[in-house]
């Protein structure tokens, strides 16, 4: 119950270990063309370019980076977490102009510092941002920060490494150009693939770029030829069995249904926040910018944060997370993800705490 990789679902953990093809085996791309449609659905999108990259969550947030900004690019990042940091760093790796908005860990990225930030600075690309912030437990409104993008007429590039499959995402509607996530957090699949989904307009961009994509592996032209539609050309060998395992997670989330999943997420995240309370404890996080998925706890004054965690993982075979950067030693990070996400997790993860803080 920390913050990823997540509890993987038995189906999942038996869809592994199915018979290894070939990756273009005619078996296989069927597999490929339903995972494409799954994940269409997970992202509710109907962006053709919607594939898993055969690498961690990292690798998705390289690959939209890599393919959209240039040298010389300037984009505006919004940071309220570790995560905000390392779209930085792609960012200068690709030649690009990095402006960053800050906001108090703990607090979502503030409407106003990005609209006064477009105001201030010309001929701005892109707009980047996390959507469920998981040093912090944050989730940002992905919605309105991608509305005042779009007003001045820049790409948005979203982390949703920890939101897809656990809170709302809305590809279309939100007009998110470019977004990544992971399969080990809400998808409660193996850690090591990266579902991401690039706008019409991105993919124009991509094909008029100046530059060469500065990586081979994640150049989105090239990828197209094999995961787009009709004949596929060989690129890299998929992680077939990997496959397997994200398209047996996508299909547990499309037989539970979008609503539903978010729905279990918000319900379970409250009886742990009032079973947290009874104990004396606080959440770090305003209730209404909250991730139901990743709740961080205030570790209360003259305890030993370290070792509650080593002792809760030795005795109850229990894990749950440190806190990150400057929340380093201040709280604990307990996750409620996809199949981790359920009663009798909450039940357990609140007995065995209060037992050990006793």
């Amino acid at each position: 119950m920390g913050p990823g990789p997540s509890d993987v679902s038995p189906r999942v953990l038996n869809a592994l270990g199915r018979s290894t093809i070939g990756h273009l085996d005619p078996a296989f791309v069927m597999l490929m063309d339903e995972t494409k449609a799954l994940l269409q659905y997970a992202f509710q999108t109907k962006n053709s370019l919607t594939l898993p990259v055969s690498a961690p969550g990292s690798a998705g947030m390289e690959a939209c980076f890599v393919n959209l900004i240039e040298p010389g690019d300037k984009v505006i990042i919004c940071i309220n977490g570790v995560f905000g940091k390392r779209m930085v760093e792609n960012v200068i790796r690709c030649g690009g102009e990095p402006i960053t908005i800050d906001s108090p860990w703990g607090q979502q990225t503030s409407a106003d510092k990005l609209e006064l930030a477009l105001k201030s600075h010309q001929k701005v690309k892109a707009v980047a941002m996390v959507h469920a912030e998981t040093s912090t437990g944050v989730r940002n409104d992905v919605e309105q920060l991608c509305a005042i993008a779009k007003n001045y007429d820049c790409l948005t590039i979203v982390d949703a490494v920890t939101s897809l499959g656990g809170i709302e995402v809305n590809v279309d509607k939100w007009q998110i150009d470019a977004i990544y996530s992971g399969s080990q957090k809400c998808l409660s699949c193996i850690p090591g693939i990266s579902p991401v989904s690039f706008s019409e307009h991105a993919v124009e961009i991509i094909k008029q770029r100046q530059h060469p994509v500065q990586s081979w592996f994640l150049d989105m032209n090239l990828i197209m030829g094999y995961w787009g539609e009709g004949s596929r050309s060989y690129h890299h060998t998929a992680p077939v069995n990997s496959l397997y395992a994200l398209h047996e997670a996508l299909l547990i989330l499309k037989q539970e249904g979008l609503q539903n999943a978010w729905n279990r997420h918000k319900q379970l995240h409250q009886k742990l926040v009032a079973g947290l309370a009874e104990m004396g404890l606080s959440m770090l996080v305003e209730p209404d910018a909250r991730l139901p998925q990743l709740n961080t706890v205030r570790v209360p004054e003259g305890i030993d944060e370290a070792r509650v965690r080593k002792v809760l993982l030795e005795e109850f075979q229990l894990e749950i997370g440190a806190g990150l950067g400057e929340l380093s030693g201040k709280v604990w990070r307990i996750g409620l993800m996809g199949h981790g996400c359920s009663q009798r997790n909450v039940d357990y993860c609140l007995a065995a705490l209060k037992s050990v803080l006793k």
